[in-house]
């Protein structure tokens, strides 16, 4: 039942992601589908890869993506637009669905409630054997595929003036 409740917690907040035409609201849900991802894993006997998934992905990967927002520097009208938009209401749909996660987890640990296949946890070492033995070249390959999607949203987000310091700028007088 936990499996199913949080199949559809992951499902709706992507579809939240797609149809949000703010950013950071798209944000939030997708923090809280891939907080639904971790709880699917975690049942099905990888609490390592619960855990990347937590730190990885709703912590790194969303820390990205608000580097890149910072990046794109946007003007003050921008700015008054977001402030307008982040109100208190954002938080009421991503926190019931976090709020929901949060309450079948504890419901998980209470009662181990874990549907494991093969009766074999995925441990740390398997991991590392997998992604740096097998797997190498798809490892290698998604770094050199991030390190493209960062140097392009340099090249897209940069100005395309000088810009001069303050300080080195001759003052007329």
């Amino acid at each position: 039942m936990a499996f199913y409740i949080a199949s559809i917690i992951a499902i709706l907040a992507t579809v939240m992601v797609i149809t949000r035409y703010n950013m950071i609201h798209a944000l939030l849900y997708l923090v809280v589908s891939f907080l639904a991802v971790a709880v699917i894993f975690f049942m099905l006997g990888a609490p390592f890869v619960a855990a990347l998934e937590v730190i990885i992905y709703a912590g790194a990967i969303v820390v990205l993506i608000i580097f890149v927002i910072m990046m794109l520097n946007m003007k003050e009208e921008s700015v008054e637009q977001e402030r307008k938009w982040f109100s208190k209401n954002i938080w009421i749909g991503p926190g019931i669905l976090a709020l929901v996660l949060l309450g079948e987890l504890v419901y998980i640990l209470v009662t181990s409630e874990r549907v494991l296949l093969n009766n074999a946890v995925v441990d740390s070492k398997a991991v590392g054997m997998s992604l740096y033995g097998p797997y190498i070249i798809g490892v290698e390959l998604c770094g050199l595929l991030l390190m493209a999607g960062i140097v392009g949203a340099y090249h897209l987000g940069r100005q395309r003036r000088k810009v001069i310091h303050r300080f080195l700028e001759k003052t007329e007088e």
